[in-house]
């Protein structure tokens, strides 16, 4: 590999790195400048991934939200997830995971749209994952007093790693994220989680 193509893909690898949330192709190519194209980007993206394989690395770059990100690979999900339990927990509630949810599905959708789904006031999730980042006004609905319509930003799609909204989980998918989440917090208050076959259950119903 001559050394002008090293250092793109150096260049490429540590904005990436650096950046703490998917970083465009727009943001990549105008910071290194030159002649690099998106073409070009994308085969220097490949390009790091197929030496990340070829060493055994336990990350890959992905493109999600827009832009790119390092993502471990899923056969290290578990021991992830137990490092980012406790950030998960101080930024979602289970009331807020169920709002986010409705949000994601049914959007653009109004405070009295998720109420009637869920069945008790959004208010409260609803100012949290605005303050996150995690959802957005997206106008007025054409209806009585014209309420403000909600809708899922890039953060959102960021935090669950998905590349856009047509990668939503099915419904059965969040009800395990949901239920994942409370045994969580579960096992974070100094309980057990029981087994499949325990004489307890632990259920939870996802937004319909």
């Amino acid at each position: 590999m001559q050394e002008q193509d090293r250092q793109l893909l150096q260049s490429v690898e540590a904005l990436i790195f650096a950046s703490e949330e998917p970083v465009t192709s727009q943001t990549i190519c105008q910071i290194i400048g030159g002649e690099l194209t998106h073409a070009a980007l994308e085969s220097a993206v490949g390009a790091l991934n197929r030496e990340y394989e070829a060493t055994g690395r336990s990350f890959r770059i992905h493109f999600l939200a827009g832009g790119y990100r390092f993502l471990t690979d899923p056969d290290y999900g578990d021991l992830v997830r137990q490092l980012l339990a406790p950030v998960i927990q101080r930024r979602l509630s289970r009331s807020m995971l169920e709002v986010l949810a409705v949000v994601a599905w049914h959007q653009p959708v109004t405070k009295g749209d998720i109420q009637q789904i869920r069945g008790v006031s959004p208010d409260y999730a609803i100012d949290r994952l605005l303050s996150r980042g995690l959802v957005e006004v997206r106008g007025r609905a054409d209806s009585p007093g014209r309420p403000l319509q909600y809708g899922t930003t890039d953060a959102f799609l960021d935090l669950f790693h998905l590349p856009s909204l047509k990668d939503l989980p099915k419904l059965r998918e969040i009800k395990e994220i949901l239920r994942e989440h409370e045994e969580q917090e579960y096992l974070a208050a100094g309980g057990v989680v029981p087994s499949a076959d325990g004489d307890e259950t632990a259920q939870m119903e996802a937004p319909e």
